[in-house]
């Protein structure tokens, strides 16, 4: 993963230090591992380096590896943290990238002006599952390109495995042996890397639709009805605000972006919810829209729709074709609160 520095003052990044082939202080490394022994070879000069240089050292995993790595440090050990959200532990992709954002900026006031995580994904954890973490991993590399940033993320071997594994490692420029970096010869440009992952078709979307709308014109009342509809799908009333909130947001993208009339698809089963909008616009092909908002920070200029979307629903897909563009979104049901 990689950053930039937010506050409109153009900074040079230091240096990268142990990592060959890294531009403009970019560092994103896998280390495969299959034992305590082969985790540590990695882990533990990466952590050394960091402390010597006066970064920022944190660790995105669970308490259980962080013990790990951490144990032949002893007491040196002492000011590394830990923030698991930047490896998507219960955490969507742009709430990931708000807290490397802060970090970042927590870590411009270190010596080295430097952040360096040690992260590990537990793919179970990540809202949307495997093809989120992917997506988070391989979009760090463009969406905080050129930040003071090194990140080594460790693979359990015993764990990710067979197509999973090879998806990861594509996903990452820097490859550890041992304690030596190398280039990875098989790492995949962001773009045509996201724009290859599969769009799987859910079981839900097999089942009659809870709506189906064609043809819509306005934007009020398409909102009413979907509304309706969530109240029927939703059990948990605040899951359902925040739900809805989004898709109108997308709705209003595709009447203002894109081109009347426009079409809503949903499905659901208490479970799982799909929900699709289709605007009879010219298209919009950019796989990493809405990692972040459009115009930054300061939201009163607009450009939220997809990163609220992103933000409130598990997974979000932008689907070209024909004309206009289609914005599928999807997510696990929460229990009502009040069951």
């Amino acid at each position: 993963m990689n950053g930039t520095a937010e506050d409109g003052v153009t900074r040079a990044a230091p240096p990268a230090r142990g990592w060959p082939g890294a531009a403009a202080g970019q560092g994103h490394a896998a280390a495969l591992y299959d034992s305590a022994d082969t985790l540590l070879a990695a882990t533990t000069p990466f952590l050394e380096e960091g402390l010597r240089a006066g970064d920022l050292v944190v660790l995105a995993c669970s308490p259980e590896l962080a013990e790990t790595v951490t144990a032949p440090l002893g007491m040196r050990a002492a000011p590394i943290e830990q923030d698991p959200r930047l490896c998507l532990h219960g955490t969507r992709i742009p709430e990931a990238y708000v807290a490397v954002r802060r970090g970042l900026r927590r870590a411009a006031d270190t010596p080295s002006g430097r952040l360096r995580v040690i992260g590990q994904s537990t793919v179970a954890e990540v809202p949307g599952g495997a093809r989120e973490w992917l997506r988070y991993e391989v979009s760090c590399n463009a969406v905080l390109a050129g930040s003071a940033l090194s990140v080594l993320c460790v693979l359990d071997t015993a764990v990710v495995s067979g197509p999973l594994l090879a998806q990861a490692v594509a996903a990452h420029p820097q490859l550890m042996t041992g304690s030596d970096v190398v280039d990875n010869r098989g790492y995949r440009e962001p773009t045509s890397y996201l724009r290859a992952l599969p769009v799987p078709r859910e079981p839900v979307e097999d089942l009659a639709p809870l709506l189906a709308v064609d043809g819509a014109t306005a934007l009020a009342e398409l909102r009413g009805r979907v509304r309706t509809a969530l109240e029927t799908a939703v059990p948990d009333v605040d899951q359902r605000e925040d739900l809805l909130l989004a898709v109108a947001e997308v709705m209003a993208n595709a009447f203002r972006h894109g081109r009347p009339p426009v079409s809503v698809r949903l499905w659901g089963d208490r479970r799982r919810l799909i929900c699709t909008v289709t605007d009879s616009g010219r298209g919009y092909d950019d796989p990493l829209a809405g990692f972040q908002p459009a115009h930054g920070d300061d939201l009163a200029h607009g450009g939220m729709g997809l990163w609220l979307a992103r933000k409130l629903w598990d997974s979000v897909d932008l689907l070209p074709g024909g004309p206009g563009l289609t914005v599928r979104l999807g997510t696990a049901l929460v229990p009502s609160a009040r069951s």
